[in-house]
């Protein structure tokens, strides 16, 4: 659905990112008569538009999870790219205390739920966009308050990849020519990954399985380690729509992203593929490793790519791991998004006080997710990393 205008663009412009049917006829009732309404498919096409058509956006009302892709990751990354800093709306299902916290600490101007009524949205909306110079030039909101990297972290950080990448250059060397005998395909990979406040990297490691392994997820999600009992998941490759989707179009607004495999969030959930809700995807034994991926992973040598993302800054050298996509979307709703205020790291609580010490269960990793975020600092750090040395070498292959 490419983007649709109610009026002319003549007006200031309220863009409308990842709206729904049910929400898209709210706002139409809301009848904002001195603005243009836009709408757009997601983030991405509305940052196009906008730099290209130089669109007058007087506001943003956007249908997300507040961690989500099109929420405050979005409000982020415009801001990033230096657009005009306007007023930001986020309509979700899920505005527990803590997301309102956050998103309102991040920037967001305010957060409404689908139930609210027509003559309340149109109120703060317009409010708020006929009034921000004002309230913007008297207000501190945006600056983001979103997490940093201490300066002695980061130089550690830079310090120890720099020094383990030169070091450990014959290794990787080592290990490339070993993957590349092996199989055929790429040595290294990435996937996408959620971070630190929820932003979206590159995240790289040594390829431990075989070439299209991701595709293959259906036919032994029944094995997750985190799962409580099987899942019942369609056998097709293409991503199915659930009803509201069709009704809007052909691409589904709700997806969940496994690396190149998209389904719709919906009907994920009525297929029975999140069966027993399980957050984390992680299986013993994988029949996709290869015989020198388990090597890799056995020895964490898989890892040792992340140093580049430590460079980059993505990363620190101890912190909560970053997830996929996938995973990340459904800890978004609930107490264990605070996990998301604290490093991404190579390292971190879990693995050394946990990994290769027995079944480990989803609620068990969150809860030690979010005590690190509570309590991380640069010293806990230096003793997380004394404490990782023996978690190395693990006997259990996971």
């Amino acid at each position: 659905m490419t983007a649709v205008s109610f009026n002319p663009v003549r007006k200031p412009v309220i863009a409308l990112v990842n709206i729904d049917a049910p929400v898209f006829q709210l706002i139409a009732d809301c009848q904002f008569n001195d603005f243009s309404l836009l709408y757009f498919e997601n983030g991405i096409e509305l940052s196009k538009q906008w730099e290209s058509r130089k669109l007058p956006v007087a506001a943003i009302i956007s249908q997300s999870e507040i961690l989500g892709s099109s929420g405050i990751s979005l409000f982020q990354t415009l801001i990033n790219k230096r657009f005009p800093y306007v007023p930001f709306f986020i309509i979700t299902d899920h505005p527990t205390e803590i997301l309102l916290r956050i998103a309102l600490q991040s920037g967001i101007t305010d957060v409404f739920s689908p139930a609210v009524k027509a003559d309340a949205l149109k109120k703060r909306v317009e409010f708020m966009s006929i009034n921000w110079k004002t309230i913007h030039k008297s207000s501190n909101i945006h600056k983001l308050r979103v997490y940093k990297t201490p300066i002695a972290t980061r130089i550690f950080d830079i310090l120890v990849a720099s020094v383990a990448l030169i070091i450990l250059s014959p290794v990787l060397l080592l290990i490339i020519i070993a993957l590349k005998l092996e199989h055929k395909g790429p040595f290294l990979y990435y996937s996408l990954r959620v971070g630190t406040s929820y932003n979206v990297f590159k995240f790289y490691k040594f390829r431990s399985m075989y070439v299209n392994a991701d595709k293959k997820i259906k036919d032994i999600r029944h094995l997750n380690q985190y799962a409580n009992k099987l899942a019942k998941v369609s056998t097709s490759d293409e991503p199915a729509l659930c009803n509201e989707c069709r009704v809007l179009g052909t691409v589904c607004r709700f997806n969940l992203y496994a690396d190149n495999n998209v389904w719709c969030e919906k009907q994920y959930r009525l297929s029975g593929m999140g069966n027993g809700n399980a957050a984390f995807f992680k299986l013993k034994n994988d029949p996709r490793v290869t015989t020198i991926g388990k090597i890799l992973r056995n020895t964490s040598m898989d890892e040792l790519p992340q140093l580049v993302n430590v460079l980059i800054g993505n990363m620190s050298i101890v912190g909560n791991r970053p997830l996929p996509l996938y995973e990340a979307e459904k800890l978004t709703v609930d107490k264990h998004a605070i996990r998301f205020m604290a490093p991404a790291g190579i390292t971190g609580l879990w693995q050394v006080v946990k990994r290769g010490k027995g079944d480990m269960s989803e609620e068990e990793r969150l809860l030690l997710d979010n005590e690190y975020a509570q309590n991380h600092s640069f010293l806990n750090d230096l003793r997380l990393i004394c404490k990782t040395i023996p978690a190395l070498f693990q006997k259990e292959n996971v």
